[in-house]
């Protein structure tokens, strides 16, 4: 009985972040970089996503707009993209395997065989997680390396901004 246990919450937790993977690709938040000019109403939110960019002036209005060519993004973002992508299918592939060999289900009689499916159903999620943590940690880097870098311009002159202020 322990077994089902163990083998329920390692589903609840693998369609959790099966979830939450879905909800990062979609959120257009992976890189959010605040302006304020001289005056606390000129305040802007930049949002960079996997999708599309957006502003968000401090009164509220929010303005997006989706990438014109996948070649205007930068590299962590393109591969990010393609990741993120893999990362959905292998989980959900994972997920469907997952549900043939429960203990719960009883598409496969053996005990032997659903034992195998699930550890099959295992891996393919830790490979869809692995798929998953390269893209954040490679964004995550970028972010740290170009917040303490000299050389990268001010988020005032960046040109969605200059866009979107116009």
């Amino acid at each position: 009985m322990a077994s089902f246990g163990l083998e329920l919450a390692g589903i609840t937790l693998a369609v959790l972040g099966w979830a939450l993977t879905v909800t990062s690709c979609a959120l257009p938040m992976w890189r959010v970089s605040a302006f304020i000019g001289a005056n606390i109403v000129t305040a802007q939110v930049y949002w960079e996503g996997l999708w599309m960019s957006c502003v968000v002036q401090s009164t509220g209005q929010m303005q997006c707009k989706i990438y014109d060519s996948m070649l205007a993004l930068p590299q962590d973002l393109q591969a990010a993209r393609a990741l993120t992508v893999v990362a959905i299918l292998v989980g959900l592939i994972a997920l469907l395997i997952a549900m043939v060999g429960a203990k719960c289900t009883n598409c496969i009689e053996e005990d032997g065989v659903k034992a195998k499916v699930m550890i099959s159903s295992g891996v393919a999620f830790i490979i869809a997680g692995l798929a998953q943590l390269v893209p954040v940690s490679w964004s995550a880097n970028t972010i740290v390396v170009e917040f303490y870098s000299p050389i990268v311009p001010h988020v005032s002159s960046h040109p969605v901004l200059r866009h979107y202020s116009t």
